[in-house]
């Protein structure tokens, strides 16, 4: 019997664990949208490396005798971010290596994963694989990308540069116009 062919952005997925199978490959990090619109602006993603990633489908006999459905993504990528003290590009290294088991109902996979800490979802009728490996990338990035030590020195804002330009005495104290209504004067 011929082996089937499985497509990452159409993946029969029961049937792919059953099977066994496995899928690789790589995207251009660019081909990826909401990924690429995470880039730093003087870093654009179609410069990064490009997205290697893996599929391994597996069905696991549970206790009970039912067939359980899982499937391992692995993933590992490149990106510039936005450095939040900087804001220069900082480079962030993405490696993804996650088992996910997948469920009947909506309802099941999340009583299942609020009960355990295995990653369970809702069995679809297709899976976009490369949607959920752009999903999995993107929650793996960091909240605040940084460098460790940043290439160049921080700008330093003076208190005189706050106060303005031409130095004019001391900013205003913005609860004095608060007090003086309290006190039945005007601001």
């Amino acid at each position: 019997m011929k082996p089937r062919a499985f497509v990452p952005e159409k993946l029969d997925l029961a049937a792919f664990a059953r099977d066994g199978a496995s899928l690789e490959g790589e995207w251009r990090a660019e081909s990826l949208e909401r990924l690429a619109e995470s880039a730093a602006p003087d870093a654009p993603a179609q410069g990064w490396p490009a997205l290697h990633w893996r599929l391994q489908g597996e069905a696991r006999q549970a206790k009970d005798g039912k067939t359980q459905t899982w499937l391992q993504v692995t993933a590992q990528v490149e990106v510039a971010l936005t450095c939040q003290r900087c804001l220069k590009p900082v480079g962030e290294h993405v490696d993804i290596d996650r088992w996910i088991r997948f469920v009947d109902t909506e309802a099941e996979a999340a009583a299942l994963d609020a009960d355990s800490d295995d990653d369970v979802l809702a069995m679809p009728r297709h899976l976009n694989a490369r949607e959920l490996i752009e999903d999995e990338v993107l929650l793996a990035l960091p909240l605040v990308p940084r460098h460790e030590v940043c290439p160049e020195p921080l700008a330093h804002v003076e208190d005189d540069e706050l106060a303005g330009e031409d130095g004019e005495g001391e900013r205003p104290n913005p609860f004095a116009a608060l007090a003086a209504l309290k006190r039945g004067g005007s601001a």
